[in-house]
This record gives C-alpha cells, structure tokens and sequence, in this order.
C-alpha cells in the first residue's frame, strides 16, 4: 500500500513548511472576524503558525496576518489574539504530542 502523502503548510511568520497537524490556523471568517481555529475547519481564509509563542510575535511585528489573511488585522485583534494564542499554545502542543504517539503505535503494528 502507498503511504499516504502529508499535506504541509508554512509558517507565516518563520516561513517553515511543516506538516499541517504541527501548525496553528489562524482564521478569518466569511463574516470578517479573525480567530484561532485548532480543528482546522472552520470555513474561510487560514494562515499557519508554528506552534510557539516567538512565531506569533514575530508575525505581529512584520504583519505577517494582514498579507496572509489580505485584510489589515488591527494592533487590538493582534493582542486578543496573542492572548489566545497563549492560552491554547499548550493544549495544542498537548494535543500534537498525542497524535505523533498514536503515530508511532500505529507504525510499529
């Protein structure tokens, strides 16, 4: 059987292609709201993020969200944002640590 192929995406910021499970979306929504989106369905234009902390500041300070997401993301989202990027940074990185381990079960079987 062929191994299924991995889609990848790159950092907005740190401009890494990594596989798309490791990245953070940032979303805007058909309605305009920006907004973290974990499951990676919510409907709209996205732009990944690595996981870490450094990243998202850095795609603050060179607006990398308003090129990505082609709408200017006001300094008060950013910092909303910022915050919930913290706030999830760890549960993302929790959930991404589980699913590299199912990986790695289902590789040895």
């Amino acid at each position: 059987m062929k191994p299924r192929k991995i889609p990848l995406r790159k950092c907005v910021a740190c401009q890494e292609m990594k596989p798309k499970k490791e990245l953070i979306r940032i979303v805007r929504t058909p309605d305009e709201r920006i907004l973290i989106d974990l499951k990676g369905k919510q409907a709209g234009r996205g732009a990944y993020l690595c996981g870490k902390v450094s990243c998202f500041k850095l795609a603050k300070k060179t607006k990398a969200l308003d090129r990505a997401l082609k709408q200017p993301v006001g300094m008060d989202i950013y910092d909303q944002l910022e915050q919930d990027f913290i706030a999830v940074e760890d549960r993302f990185n929790a959930e991404k640590d589980r699913m590299d381990d199912e990986d790695d079960d289902d590789s040895e079987g």
